[in-house]
């Protein structure tokens, strides 16, 4: 029998091989796909903000909830961020085949193609519990003065920060919460700080850093005499009488101690971490359900001049708030400050810059954690 001549290369049921053209989109889809493409610095603004923003929220929901928990006399609980590990991969892949038949077959020919990717993201956190020496020092040593005043000097207003973190200035003594009994403030500790931030708004009082060769540095709060207006003087004056601070001097040197010092010092009984929690929970409005129990300490009465200056203060509901800067739940209930209240959200910073500075301990080793390869 006479072979049949085919004047048509093998190809498709046409008797037609793919073109060129599909063969070379075929080629570039495989080479676009299996290509190198790094996933690292398109992942950096989005992580690095977003980890960023979670940190800060947990640690104000953190700091928040031990607050509340000092108010039912529960113990206070700091877990921290160790380390953030985000590992990602990304794994392609391209897949062709096909059949070229003859051209009495009857299936014709096949030409098939097949991608394939696969993405991980596996980020590894490590949190480390706040326990031991270095917690506890932080957590009931009081806070230096110098740190209380350089926070004044950088800004933020005596009233407020000096009200949260010292027990007395010269013997003068704050607000206080010692051995859980409630004490109102002396009425000249609340004048004293008011006239001090209002001395300190036409920078009439400031601080630096002199050093002593035999006893280091020392911290020396001054205030300047050239170019004060008549009522600024008068307002110094009534601060000097207020807090028992003699008239001829201008500068004194800071020092921690609950009792009246030298003629050229300014004792400040500065607060610890854990006092000046106790003071912020005294703010919070505590559920009547809870006070009827009696599972949470009593509500402290406000004075006049503490509703005069205006105070911080933590809400309470069942109903979890819509418009809250922070809030948590504890025991059924929510607890939130709104976002509105400027007042107790800079309170609750400053809460957390407290931490940072009370943390003068070294740094312990964290745990070892190992990533594998992707």
């Amino acid at each position: 029998m006479k072979p049949v001549h085919n004047p048509e290369p093998a190809g498709h049921a046409g008797g037609r091989a793919p073109s060129r053209w599909t063969a070379s989109v075929c080629f570039a889809l495989c080479a676009l796909i299996s290509g190198c493409t790094s996933l690292g610095p398109t992942t950096i603004i989005a992580d690095r903000f977003d980890y960023s923003a979670a940190i800060a929220d947990s640690w104000k929901q953190q700091t928040l909830l031990n607050i509340v928990k000092l108010r039912y006399l529960d113990l206070p609980v700091f877990v921290e961020v160790a380390s953030v590990v985000s590992g990602y991969s990304l794994q392609t892949g391209v897949s062709m085949n096909g059949t070229l038949s003859t051209e009495r077959a009857v299936q014709g020919n096949f030409l098939a193609a097949g991608v394939q990717g696969v993405y991980t993201d596996r980020p590894t956190i490590t949190y480390a519990p706040a326990t031991g020496q270095k917690f506890l020092r932080g957590l009931v040593e009081p806070i230096d003065p110098k740190n209380i005043f350089f926070m004044l000097q950088s800004g933020y207003a005596a009233d407020f920060l000096l009200g949260m973190t010292v027990e007395s200035l010269n013997g003068v003594r704050n607000r206080s919460t010692a051995a859980g009994i409630m004490q109102e403030a002396d009425p000249d500790f609340l004048r004293a700080i008011t006239l001090l931030r209002e001395v300190q708004a036409t920078g009439a009082v400031g601080m630096r850093v002199e050093e002593d060769k035999g006893k280091g540095s020392t911290a020396v709060l001054f205030f300047r005499r050239e170019d004060m207006p008549a009522d600024v003087v008068e307002k110094v004056g009534e601060i000097r009488r207020l807090l028992k601070m003699p008239v001829g001097p201008q500068k004194f040197k800071l020092k921690y101690s609950p009792a009246r010092g030298a003629d050229d010092e300014l004792t400040v009984n500065s607060r610890s971490m854990l006092q000046i929690m106790q003071a912020f929970s005294t703010y919070i409005d505590i559920p009547a359900e809870h006070l009827a129990d009696h599972s949470a300490l009593p509500v402290v009465i406000k004075s006049a001049a503490e509703m005069q200056q205006g105070t911080v203060q933590i809400h309470s509901g069942k109903e979890r708030p819509t418009n809250a800067y922070v809030a948590v739940r504890y025991r059924d209930y929510w607890f939130w400050i709104d976002h509105g209240d400027l007042r107790t959200k800079r309170a609750l910073n400053a809460v957390m810059l407290f931490f940072t500075m009370a943390d003068t301990g070294p740094q312990e080793a964290l745990p070892l954690i190992t990533i594998p390869a992707q």
